[in-house]
């Protein structure tokens, strides 16, 4: 579904529900960038990222006719600064609150935001759940606007018990921890191997790629604590199979750097 079918939507028309992946679509959101496109679909919860330069041409007039899917309308830079600033008004009166306030003055102000939080670990965990919240109520008015109800992803299958005798397919904990360990190796070699193969401006991209994961996985960790400590209700289990209707060559660029 386009976004504009979605939004003319029959008014009493019950929401279509789904199971949203609220993680990603928060991702999608949160991300601006112009050659950066996601859609959101309605059968799995999944977001679909596309970007321009590496994907098919003719994915976006494809994902365009398939009424599964609908286009997901980021934050604008604009708006976000708006959270900057009324992040540091919320400050009591300080050293940090002086120099976020210079920070965000001019070109280059969300690096210069997210630096100054960097040394600060109470006030960065503080900025990452206010902009949780910005970002959660963006998403439910544009869910609400498009006829959406976001209902729990369905939980993971429960792996299947081995039959008695047979041998375990898992490996002993010691071997488990030194594969995970030299693929973690593996895949820091592969990574050294393509930014040999990359630009300056290739280069700052995925270096803005990789700063954004970092961060984004600090706002996990104090999610998770917060939940665990009585916060809201959980948002389900993200994750799950991809869409059956995803162009093979689509499915890569889930995962590709924004």
């Amino acid at each position: 579904m386009s976004t504009d079918k979605a939004a003319a939507a029959a008014p009493g028309k019950p929401p279509v529900e789904v199971a949203v992946d609220w993680e990603a679509l928060e991702d999608a959101f949160e991300n601006n960038a112009p050659e950066v496109h996601s859609y959101l679909h309605l059968t799995t919860g999944e977001v679909l990222r596309v970007v321009d330069g590496i994907a098919d041409p003719q994915m976006h007039s494809r994902i365009a006719a398939d009424s599964s899917y609908v286009r997901v309308e980021p934050v604008s830079s604009r708006e976000q600064y708006r959270w900057m600033e009324r992040f540091i008004q919320m400050l009591d009166p300080s050293d940090l609150r002086d120099e976020l306030t210079l920070a965000i003055d001019g070109r280059g102000a969300f690096r210069r935001f997210k630096d100054v939080l960097m040394v600060n670990a109470p006030e960065r965990e503080r900025w990452f759940a206010f902009r949780s919240e910005r970002l959660r109520v963006f998403m439910e008015a544009w869910l609400e606007a498009h006829a959406l109800k976001a209902i729990p992803r369905p939980a993971p299958a429960p792996p299947v018990p081995e039959a008695a005798g047979a041998e375990p397919s898992a490996p002993p904990p010691d071997q488990l921890g030194a594969r995970r360990t030299r693929n973690a190796e593996w895949l820091r070699r592969q990574l050294r191997d393509i930014a040999a193969t990359l630009g300056a401006r290739d280069l700052d991209r995925l270096l803005t790629f990789a700063e954004f994961v970092k961060a984004r996985r600090v706002a996990r960790s104090y999610s998770q604590r917060h939940e665990a400590a009585g916060g809201d209700e959980g948002e389900g289990d993200p994750g799950g199979e991809a869409p059956a209707s995803v162009p093979p060559e689509a499915l890569a660029q889930k995962t590709l750097p924004s």
